[in-house]
């Protein structure tokens, strides 16, 4: 037995409550004085643990460390994250699961780092991820559903995210079509999704589902420039989620709205979220640039944007943004 991974264990589940040395030992197994090595070995890697007299011991909120100790007793899913990795670094959380062996490994697998050296962003961007500031997560799924419905796993994603954020700092949390989360007219969270087809492009095999979220302040980090576009949960709220709390909801949302794709139930939260629905936007298709009014989402997670002739484009793919317009 691993008595400080034991220990963690035990103490997440109290949920910010006191345990005593005694009640620990007795769980444990062990000695008190072993359990008081084995909280001075985890306060040295960085856990913030309280220790009061005739009170006992107490997982303070404010850990910033991913650990699966932490994530795995808040879980309710059946498979999602009951197969976990965490790193303190990767290049990309979406590249180290693709580079598992889907074949091998449970579906839900779940890969997390606490930073990432090349963060992917959709169309080719890079997604900035420091360390100790982010939720930096990937999830592998093996759908039972048909290759038509995989254009909205993104879309299912970003509701999961977005009420778990939500869930945990109480600010409305908004939805760029398709898969970018905001708040207060900034991004705090980005997905990408990734899929695996079969080989004659009728099955999917796989996908990742890759999830990124500035947590912490990052002001210094983001620099002056991307600071007027990206903000963090802190820096919008002043509150500090703890990342592990944030992981185990995200999946376990995440793993109740993968199941309302083939019925198409989770479209209302998408609807009730979506940022631009209303306002005039531009987008990018392929190489071609369309201006009209956002007016909609469609059954299949597909923007409706109106254009100026009256005529309405379904776009499932590319880049939509508000249209700013210049004060004269």
């Amino acid at each position: 037995m691993n008595v400080k991974s034991e220990l963690l264990a035990t103490l997440a589940k109290a949920n910010g409550n006191f345990i005593s040395g005694a009640a620990l030992a007795d769980e444990l197994g062990v000695s008190r004085n072993a359990v008081w090595k084995a909280v001075k070995s985890l306060e040295a890697e960085g856990y913030s643990i309280s220790s009061v007299t005739s009170k006992g011991y107490r997982l303070n909120e404010d850990n910033n460390r991913l650990s699966v100790n932490l994530i795995s007793p808040l879980l309710r899913t059946k498979e999602l994250g009951r197969n976990m990795k965490i790193y303190e670094e990767v290049e990309s959380t979406n590249n180290t699961t693709k580079e598992l062996d889907s074949d091998a490994v449970p579906n839900g697998t779940t890969v997390l780092a606490d930073r990432q050296t090349a963060g992917k962003g959709r169309i080719g961007r890079s997604f900035v991820s420091p360390s100790g500031v982010g939720l930096y997560m990937s999830t592998l799924i093996r759908p039972e559903f048909s290759l038509e419905y995989a254009p909205m796993i993104t879309a299912a994603a970003a509701c999961a995210a977005a009420e778990a954020v939500e869930k945990l700092c109480g600010s409305p949390v908004k939805i760029k079509w398709v898969n970018d989360l905001y708040m207060n007219d900034k991004k705090i969270c980005g997905i990408l999704t990734e899929a695996s087809f079969g080989l004659e492009m009728r099955t999917l095999d796989c996908a990742v589902i890759g999830i990124g979220i500035n947590v912490r302040s990052a002001k210094e980090i983001f620099g002056e420039e991307l600071c007027k576009t990206v903000t963090s949960i802190q820096d919008e709220t002043g509150i500090i989620v703890n990342r592990n709390r944030l992981c185990a909801e995200v999946l376990n949302n995440l793993e109740v709205y993968l199941g309302k794709i083939v019925d198409r139930s989770f479209l209302q939260e998408y609807r009730k979220r979506e940022y631009l629905t209303g306002h005039v936007v531009t987008a990018n298709i392929g190489r071609d640039k369309i201006l009209g009014e956002a007016i909609g989402i469609d059954d299949n997670a597909n923007l409706i944007v109106r254009l100026s002739s009256g005529e309405e484009k379904h776009l499932s793919s590319g880049e939509a943004n508000l249209c700013r317009i210049a004060d004269n």
